[in-house]
């Protein structure tokens, strides 16, 4: 959304840009820091750390800041209030039922992609290998890099070729494990695979051991607004028997969740 610069509070984009700072890689930051994280003056960061500290936002021990649990408000809010995690949650239940795999559901925002909804039934993998997987991140909330995530994938390859190619102007793509695709023009190839295809299968890009199958998500007017997906542990399931078997469940449930979206 594009507004008029009068409109524009350049302090609430300082502060909010300072506790979006805060991530799985740095989860205490100071002054310095945070100004490095945020782009702005170490006085500016410090200021900005001290407000939200007084709000509750953060907490502190006089030198480092850390988010509080009152950051959760926001997700929460979401997660009520939101249409979509509501109107998947029953489907992603079932699916879990049926399948005894792991599902979600994530939508795109930048670099990443964000679970907004779970099935809920992960477990470890028991002795005889027939347990199901729980792969790293895989929460309510939980962010994870859009070009090594079947969801991510899908939801790429849901933008025009224009809107793909700026997201992919003088981007480096991160490696995860050996198994990540990080040469840009594979990558390309790749998402117009998945743009063909209708759905993307990867395997142990994200985090070895883990495949991961997913779908878009459309509405009604075919706009794909999220991805579903479902992962396995390579121990159980093949990447061949997981298309064979479940990429089928996920067309299906994509197909019901259209009139819902």
């Amino acid at each position: 959304m594009t507004i008029a610069k009068a409109d524009f509070i350049e302090g609430m984009a300082k502060g909010m840009a300072v506790l979006e700072s805060f991530d799985t890689e740095r989860q205490r930051l100071n002054a310095t820091l945070a100004a490095a994280r945020a782009g702005i003056t170490r006085a500016a960061a410090r200021r900005h750390l001290l407000t939200l500290a007084h709000l509750g936002y953060l907490e502190t021990d006089g030198s480092y800041f850390w988010l509080s649990s009152k950051v959760l408000r926001f997700s929460g809010s979401y997660l009520a209030s939101s249409r979509l995690p509501r109107a998947i949650q029953p489907t992603l239940n079932r699916l879990a039922v049926q399948a005894q795999e792991s599902f979600s559901a994530v939508v795109l925002d930048a670099d990443e992609v964000v679970i907004v909804a779970r099935s809920g039934n992960d477990r470890t993998s028991s002795a005889t290998g027939t347990g199901r997987v729980i792969a790293y991140g895989l929460h309510m909330g939980a962010r994870l890099p859009a070009h090594v995530t079947s969801t991510g994938r899908v939801l790429l390859a849901a933008k025009t070729k224009a809107a793909f190619s700026a997201w992919m102007k003088g981007r480096n793509l991160a490696r995860m494990t050996p198994m990540t695709t990080t040469d840009t023009k594979e990558f390309r190839a790749l998402i117009e695979k998945v743009r063909q295809d209708d759905f993307c299968l990867s395997s142990e890009e994200h985090e070895l051991g883990v495949h991961a199958l997913a779908v878009p998500l459309r509405n009604t007017k075919g706009v794909t607004v999220a991805a579903l997906n479902v992962v396995a542990s390579h121990d159980r399931l093949s990447t061949l028997a997981m298309q064979r078997d479940l990429l089928p469940l996920l067309f299906e449930a994509a197909r019901e969740l259209r009139p819902l979206l």
